[in-house]
């Protein structure tokens, strides 16, 4: 797979937590969540992390459910919950709400699609600090940091 290439012909533009990436479906279909929040029962990206880069530690109040599309194997690391490996073989993985997690590819890039419901809103999206991971998972400070932006 060729990341630049990629990125030109599905027109993936830079995530806020590394790599590239665009929304492919948004639901019409409306939920009403228990909090008042009103989102699309779901939506779907194209995600691309090339070799050599990750995503930082970031969560979101919604399910995530992780598809490996192209490329070599990614590392899903979910805090306080292990790591998943996404490849051919092993094409999906579920991330629950509220989970803080970060990826990397193993080595060459990899193509991925997120698909979320509750529907995704930046709204409900955030990214990992050090002062607040490091605080509420003293064990695995070094790993944190590694994958801080």
């Amino acid at each position: 797979m060729d990341p630049a290439e990629t990125i030109r012909r599905l027109g993936l533009v830079p995530h806020p937590e590394g790599g590239h990436y665009r929304e492919t479906y948004r639901s019409v279909l409306m939920i009403d969540l228990p909090d008042g929040r009103r989102r699309p029962a779901s939506t779907a990206i194209h995600y691309l992390l090339p070799a050599g880069s990750r995503s930082a530690w970031h969560r979101v109040s919604s399910d995530e459910i992780w598809h490996h599309y192209d490329g070599g194997p990614l590392r899903l690391h979910l805090l306080g919950a292990g790591t998943m490996r996404l490849e051919r073989s092993n094409p999906q993985a579920v991330v629950p709400a509220g989970t803080w997690q970060a990826a990397e590819p193993e080595g060459e890039g990899v193509l991925c699609g997120c698909t979320v419901a509750p529907g995704f809103d930046f709204a409900d999206f955030q990214m990992g600090s050090e002062e607040v991971l490091v605080r509420d998972f003293p064990e695995h400070g070094e790993f944190v940091r590694r994958f801080l932006r």
